[in-house]
Parts: C-alpha cells; sequence; structure tokens
C-alpha cells in the first residue's frame, strides 16, 4: 500500500510543444485524468503509486493551447471511488467537460442518478495487472441494465490477452462499450498480433467503440510508427466507432510524451479532414451528448 510518505511521481510534460496541426471546431479529448490537488481531493490509500498533482487547472491550460474545446476526464485510480474530483472538474468546464466515474459493481441507483446528473456518462471498469479487478465480467455486464435508462454506457480497460475471454461477456451489454487504448496490444506485434485481431473482430459489432488513444502506451519509441499504424487501420476500418484522447497526465508509463506530439500525429491517423472531424468531433458528440 502507498504511504504519504512515498515520493511523488511528474508523469506529465510540463512544457509540451504546441501542435502544428490545427483541430477542427468542437474537437475532443475523450481520455484524460485529473489528479489533486491532494489537499483538497486526497488519494485513495490503496493507489499503487502517487503522482505529483495534476489539477483541472493545468488540464485546461493544456487544452487552450492544444486547440481543444471539449473533453470527458475519466476517474483515475489513484482517487478510487470518490469522483469528487472530476465532478469539480465538470462543474468548472461549463459544459464542455464530461465525465467517467470509478464505482463498485453494486453501486446504488441513487449514486448513479447522481452521477449522470453531475455529467458523468459512463462508468469505467480496469481488468490490469496493476488495478485490483472491481467485479467479474458478468457482474459488470449485469449493471449495464442500470446503466441504460440512465443514458450511461461502460468503459473498460484491460490486458491485452484478456480481451480473448471478455469479447462474449462484455457482447452482453445492453449499453455502449467502449474500449480503452486500442486494447492495449503491442504493436510490435502488427497488425497479425492475436490481441489485435480479435480487437478488430470484436468492433465489427457496431456495440463496440475504441479509443485511439495510447499509441505512446502500446509502442514506447517516438515517434510511435508502430502505435499510429494501428490505430489508422481502427480508423479506417470503424470511423464511426474511434475516439481519440491524450491520456494526459499519463499515469503508469514507460515514459513521459509530449502532448503537442500526440496531437500531431493525427496527420497520420486520420489524414482526410472528413475523418479528423468524425475522430474528435463528431464520434464524442454522438457518444456523450455534450450540452455545448
Amino acid at each position: 500500500m502507498t504511504t504519504s510518505l512515498a515520493p511523488a511521481v511528474l508523469t506529465y510534460n510540463p512544457r509540451p510543444s504546441t501542435p502544428r496541426l490545427t483541430l477542427p471546431l468542437g474537437a475532443c479529448d475523450s481520455h484524460v485524468h485529473v489528479f489533486g490537488p491532494a489537499a483538497q481531493f486526497p488519494f485513495a490509500a490503496g493507489r499503487n503509486f502517487t503522482p505529483v498533482d495534476a489539477p483541472k487547472e493545468m488540464l485546461f491550460a493544456l487544452h487552450r493551447q492544444l486547440g481543444i474545446e471539449r473533453c470527458v476526464i475519466v476517474q483515475s485510480a489513484v482517487h478510487g471511488f470518490d469522483n469528487r474530483v472530476v465532478e469539480d472538474a465538470i462543474a468548472a468546464g461549463g459544459g464542455r467537460y464530461l465525465g467517467v466515474a470509478l464505482v463498485p459493481v453494486n453501486v446504488a441507483d441513487a449514486e448513479l442518478q447522481r452521477l449522470a446528473a453531475a455529467g458523468f456518462r459512463a462508468v469505467r471498469f480496469n481488468f490490469m495487472k496493476h488495478l485490483a479487478a472491481a467485479a467479474t465480467p458478468d457482474e459488470i455486464a449485469a449493471l449495464t441494465l442500470r446503466l441504460k435508462p440512465l443514458g450511461m454506457h461502460l468503459q473498460v480497460h484491460f490486458e491485452s490477452s484478456l480481451i480473448h475471454s471478455l469479447a462474449a461477456p462484455l457482447a452482453r451489454s445492453v449499453v455502449p462499450v467502449v474500449i480503452d487504448h486500442m486494447g492495449r496490444v503491442d504493436a510490435a506485434l502488427g497488425a497479425e498480433g492475436a490481441d489485435f485481431a480479435a480487437l478488430m473482430t470484436l468492433l465489427r459489432n457496431p456495440l463496440f467503440h475504441v479509443k485511439v488513444s495510447g499509441i505512446d502506451r502500446i509502442d514506447p519509441q517516438p515517434p510511435y510508427t508502430h502505435g499510429v499504424q494501428l490505430a489508422r487501420m481502427l480508423v479506417d476500418a470503424f470511423p464511426d466507432q474511434c475516439l481519440w484522447g491524450t491520456d494526459w497526465p499519463h499515469p503508469n508509463h514507460t515514459h513521459v510524451p509530449d502532448d503537442g506530439e500526440l496531437v500531431d500525429r493525427l496527420t497520420a491517423i486520420a489524414p482526410q479532414a472528413a475523418l479528423l472531424e468524425k475522430l474528435v468531433v463528431r464520434n464524442p458528440q454522438a457518444l456523450y451528448q455534450f450540452s455545448v
């Protein structure tokens, strides 16, 4: 268990480059987190590391620099089930920032209703080695029956090898299912990798969506050529089911990426203007239903 004495880790680049790419109006960063400030929003006692504060003000400033107008903030395991840090950022975002909550699978209906009213559009479950699993796939599929009346969907983050066992239970969801970071596949294996092939098969079901965030996670070497190639394949094959995000401030990472470079890599991921518009404007609007 992490203690308050553990050294804080700087997970983000404090001086990101300004991208050369001008994003279309209404562009959305569909995957970020906020950390603290810990003095106001304490970190969870059981977290696996302690980050340097990365509060909403820094996120808002980054988005102004990158040319991003909308955003979906995903509750981090650093803050556990206490979603107040994201709720606070949503409230400060003027309708341009929405959220994804972390909840226990037995969360009360009243709490789900409260979160939905506060601007949370989904709940997220992790199946990662560095994060304790919060529920079984069957329990999560059953929870979606309670999400549907609220207009909320399901977001999942898993080790790439788990796609083969998770595909069937997740397909029983009655709400859309968003897969984080291209299923965390190993980009070095290319399109022929078994896990990426399974992801492509899964996306033939329009219930599923995928975030082509994480080119820097599945390919740790800038300029992330292998990660970009897989992201482009997903966008080309499933243009209406893909979303994009920076994943700022990049927790549990192999290195600290440059967010300006991540934006610029969109020129290779979605090289046509119409495709880029779908990826960063139309698809997130359709899924998250921004009011402004």
